[in-house]
């Protein structure tokens, strides 16, 4: 293990403002550098300059359209460190007199993604529900897919190399700790594949350009019918 590229990373994840521009880039899609200089609060200079170092380090992807860059966390890989490092910042204590929350943080508990994947109240409720129904199991950093479970998912129209349990570098179900509910949402290419169905299928939609979803009424009753999830 190389120790000195562990302190590089957390070097470069620890500044404020690139803390910022990584956590904008969670709900998985590709920004521009103007983009993240307005969500890190900087000029587009430093914000330039920041993304060069995130880039080169191999924490962002940079792609080019036209005359615009757009940039992204490199892999899930990316995403999982810093959904990890974010549940152990909630560990932290707390002030005696904690500051009120507001409604974009209520909403970012009850539903976000997390890179590709969903997580808060509905991916914990999501994960319980499939494990309650036998269609995966979930220990210790490992998932599993059954294959009741798999008839389940192919029932619902996901279909197709994301769920054909072919090899590939990426685990098809594995857990993911949620930092606030501190309990496991399903990741993996399963975990991106529910994700992509809820909002293709207008269950789930974005909040304004924050990584909270709002569930939709078709996808409350979607919820109840599908997975006997009543709580929303």
């Amino acid at each position: 293990m190389n120790t000195n590229r562990i302190a590089e990373i957390g070097l470069l994840v620890g500044e404020p403002a690139r803390a910022a521009m990584l956590l904008a880039l969670m709900d998985g899609r590709a920004l521009t550098a103007g983009e993240l200089a307005h969500a890190a609060g900087v000029t587009p200079q430093s914000a330039s300059a920041h993304l060069a170092r995130l880039t080169q380090a191999g924490l962002l992807a940079m792609e080019r359209q036209g005359r615009h860059r757009y940039h992204r966390l490199a892999s899930p890989e990316v995403a999982r460190l810093l959904e990890t490092v974010m549940q152990v910042a909630s560990l932290a204590p707390q002030p005696v007199r904690p500051p009120l929350t507001g409604p974009r943080d209520a909403a970012m508990r009850r539903a976000r993604t997390c890179y590709d994947h969903m997580a808060g109240e509905l991916g914990v409720a999501l994960a319980d529900a499939l494990q309650a129904r036998g269609h995966v199991e979930l220990d210790d950093g490992a998932g599993l897919v059954t294959p009741a479970g798999l008839d389940f998912l192919h029932g619902l129209g996901l279909t197709g190399e994301s769920l054909s349990g072919a090899s590939g570098a990426r685990a098809l179900c594995r857990p993911c700790l949620d930092w606030s509910e501190r309990r496991p949402h399903i990741a993996g290419r399963l975990g991106a594949a529910l994700c992509s169905h809820f909002l293709d299928s207008h269950l789930v939609r974005r909040i304004g350009g924050s990584r909270a979803l709002e569930i939709t009424p078709t996808g409350q009753a979607y919820l109840r019918e599908r997975f006997d999830i009543r709580t929303f």
